[in-house]
């Protein structure tokens, strides 16, 4: 069981409603809603997830396994600040190099995030290597290239 700290479900059930109110812009700069299809059900899936964004690219990193839903740049649609966009995801969950990389850079943007990580900041403000390195053993990082 992971020792960092998880979203409870009441608060993602909030946040789907911030997120799609006119009051987004309270939380929409950190977090958004990706909405998925179940590769086995074929459902329908929305959840919040804080991100990080560099050009057209986002960024997303998960501990749940949702993300298995994303192979084969699964099309899916990102509720990104007040906008409905299209993307192509691409998960990213075994190259643990690059994860690393990918979380420090995201958790340099967003660094609220660092504690659902289990990482720190060292006197420059920069995450903690061991502590990236660590925590990438659990975590899957979401590439989206928005169309």
């Amino acid at each position: 069981m992971s020792q960092t700290p998880t979203v409870p479900p009441i608060v993602n059930s909030a946040m789907k409603l911030v997120l799609r109110s006119p009051a987004h812009g309270l939380v929409s700069n950190i977090v958004l809603l990706i909405t998925f299809t179940g590769r086995k059900t074929g459902k329908t899936y929305t959840t919040p997830v804080s991100y990080s964004q560099s050009d057209g690219q986002v960024t997303i990193f998960t501990h749940a396994d949702w993300w298995k839903n994303l192979t084969g740049d699964a099309p899916i649609t990102l509720r990104l600040r007040g906008r409905d966009l299209e993307g192509l995801a691409e998960p990213i969950a075994e190259d643990k190099p690059a994860i690393a990389a990918g979380l420090a850079t995201h958790l340099r943007k967003v660094p609220s995030d660092a504690k659902y990580y289990g990482v720190t900041f060292d006197d420059q403000g920069n995450p903690k290597g061991e502590e990236v390195e660590k925590a990438v053993q659990t975590v899957v990082m979401i590439r989206v290239q928005l169309c």
